[in-house]
């Protein structure tokens, strides 16, 4: 953007629970203005007072308006990110796509190729890799304290009944919601690979215990699998923990030393002995959204906001990019067809 003292103009469509997160913090950012809601519901039913902001009922809408936006934060069902995400980049908007960035690899692809001809920016939401844990792991990673990395285990087992699963949501739908490490775990599954890499040798089991009548889907697997930069890793999760969440948790074991980030949203470190090494004090990390009857990860929205303007105005690079987005779609493609083997 040339002019470096414009707010950047956003819009979101979609203003479920994650959608007001993005309302929420585009409105506390001091450079950033939002212009334009888009919900198939009416201003009425999501609690919105029109009068300063424009209220579209979809996104075709939006953009025959020819409002003025630079962003538009999609926050809608996994099923419809990418159709959308091309609708937004075909009318030559930047694209800030909430996890998953699509349900398929090809479908990422078409949305990467597309930003590229028309020389957009793709922000894929992975708000996991904001949290000082992460940061602090991802700096261990670089610097090679803990050498060569020998095992990694991510235990993700969360709570998700029929307070969640409501027959008249599109969650558990196999066409929009796409599964359970799609929607609930993919960013965990992102934290992966962004500390360690891409994996191969990939082995699943996947089980529906007790949610049958709720979704098409498991609710519970097993993944074990190779990294390619070396060592081995497994992923154990389930959303079939009673009533609450129980944790979300990386076991790193290495060559100089051992760690572990725990808590309920990775938010904690719970065990670090690592060869002359002292663990610094870390920031806090955020509290986990709050939907009620139902908790997710840290509130990190904020962060992605402040990225999108700081790119956006050249003071830094992309976070999480579309090619990062696209292989953790990949990933957990992979390893939906290693539990069908």
């Amino acid at each position: 953007m040339e002019n470096k003292k414009c707010k950047i103009k956003f819009a979101v469509i979609g203003c479920g629970h994650i959608g007001r997160r993005h309302i929420e913090m585009i409105m506390r950012n001091d450079e950033s203005e939002l212009v334009a809601i888009v919900d198939i519901k009416s201003p009425l039913e999501l609690g919105f007072d029109t009068s300063k902001i424009s209220y579209f009922k979809s996104l075709t809408d939006l953009i025959q308006s020819e409002i003025d936006v630079d962003v538009i934060n999609i926050a809608t069902p996994n099923g419809f990110h990418a159709s959308q995400a091309l609708e937004c980049l075909d009318a030559r908007k930047h694209v800030v796509i909430e996890k998953p960035m699509t349900l398929n690899k090809q479908d990422a692809e078409k949305v990467i190729y597309k930003a590229l001809n028309v020389h957009k920016h793709v922000f894929a939401v992975m708000q996991n890799r904001y949290s000082p844990p992460s940061l602090w792991l991802k700096e261990l990673i670089r610097s090679e304290k803990l050498g060569q990395i020998f095992l990694v285990q991510l235990n993700c087992y969360w709570n998700r009944d029929d307070r969640y699963y409501k027959k008249d949501n599109w969650h558990g739908k196999i066409d929009l919601d796409g599964g359970t490490l799609f929607t609930q775990f993919s960013h965990f599954i992102d934290i992966l690979y962004w500390l360690f890499g891409d994996i191969d040798n990939i082995h699943a089991k996947f089980k529906d215990f007790n949610h049958n009548d709720l979704t098409d889907f498991e609710d519970s697997g097993f993944v074990n699998f190779d990294f390619l930069n070396g060592g081995m890793g497994c992923i154990n999760f389930s959303t079939s923990v009673w009533n609450k969440n129980m944790e979300s948790s990386m076991t790193v074991i290495g060559e100089n030393g051992s760690l572990k980030i725990g808590g309920q949203y990775m938010n904690e470190v719970e065990y670090c002995h690592i060869k002359d090494y002292i663990l610094p004090k870390l920031a806090p990390t955020n509290p986990g959204n709050d939907y009620g009857a139902y908790k997710g990860s840290a509130q990190n929205h904020n962060y992605v906001i402040e990225n999108v303007v700081d790119v956006l105005k050249g003071r830094t690079e992309i976070t999480t990019n579309a090619l990062e987005g696209l292989k953790v779609v990949e990933i957990i493609s992979r390893i939906y067809s290693a539990g069908k083997e």
